[in-house]
């Protein structure tokens, strides 16, 4: 029995545990629901902590292999990342099969500006952003960030993005997600023209991609195909390897919010990396 094989069986039999840690989440802060689009799924959510104890503030996009999630489902992330004293904001966008790829990346671009605009109207300081998603959300981010051509297609302004963090992301297409992005892209589509690692242009913000040896659904060398991108154009990147016992995708991508910085060396990476921006 080959270690990939074994990876992906720990990855579908850790969802028992993922979901009865989740479902148990005590939610003590109750975000704001804003519409950006008429589309039910077009809207983000915003949380503001008892006590605000920095002015960055986290944009975080959700995974859910393009065809699932949302930020009401993932509010467990929004609470974990409240409680550590930080603005949070969460995005989310059209899925696929219904909605073929860009339209995610539509959803993404406009979801952050106006995530941006609902901060300064409410005399919020938008002048530090990290920007962060997990799996699919890492993958539309990522692209968000780093891609010039879609910036300006979507005016994605990226002055105050100080940092992007990515967990699990599929950057390259290496992986064995053909069904997936079956259903993301239309028939015939260019599928370079949606893959992070193809369209990184040179910019100021610095990158940490925490991915798994042990994951199951993406390769750890999507992370590597990344990095060295970033090095090709001169990007500033970082590599975090999971050492954390539940080191599946689905665990170490979202699920280390429903643990403790003590618990989990991924979490405290996440939340270190940021302290020190």
């Amino acid at each position: 029995m080959n270690s990939r094989y074994i990876d992906s069986l720990r990855e579908y039999t850790s969802y028992f545990g993922l979901y009865w840690k989740m479902f148990r989440v005590r939610k003590e802060y109750t975000p704001v629901s804003v519409s950006y689009g008429e589309n039910k799924e077009q809207y983000f959510l915003y949380y503001e902590p008892e006590r605000v104890i920095t002015d960055k503030i986290i944009v975080w996009v959700h995974g859910g292999g393009w065809n699932a999630g949302s930020p009401k489902f993932f509010d467990y992330v929004g609470q974990c990342v409240c409680a550590q004293g930080y603005r949070f904001i969460s995005v989310g966008y059209r899925l696929s099969p219904k909605y073929k790829y860009p339209c995610q990346l539509e959803d993404v671009c406009r979801g952050f500006n106006a995530a941006i605009a609902y901060l300064k109207k409410n005399g919020i300081d938008a002048s530090k952003i990290i920007v962060a998603g997990p799996s699919a959300g890492a993958h539309l981010t990522s692209i968000m960030c780093y891609c010039r051509k879609v910036q300006e297609r979507y005016n994605v302004d990226i002055s105050n993005i100080i940092g992007f963090i990515g967990t699990g992301g599929p950057y390259s297409f290496r992986s064995d997600i053909r069904l997936l992005l079956k259903q993301l892209f239309k028939d015939g589509y260019d599928r370079r023209n949606g893959e992070p690692a193809a369209l990184m242009g040179k910019n100021h913000i610095p990158m940490l991609l925490i991915q798994s040896r042990h994951d199951g659904l993406i390769d750890f060398a999507c992370a590597e195909d990344f990095a060295n991108r970033a090095k090709e154009v001169g990007n500033i990147c970082e590599v975090y390897s999971v050492t954390d016992r539940k080191n599946t995708h689905s665990w170490y991508t979202a699920g280390m919010f429903l643990e403790t910085r003590e618990e989990n060396k991924g979490l405290d990476k996440f939340f270190s990396w940021i302290e020190n921006k």
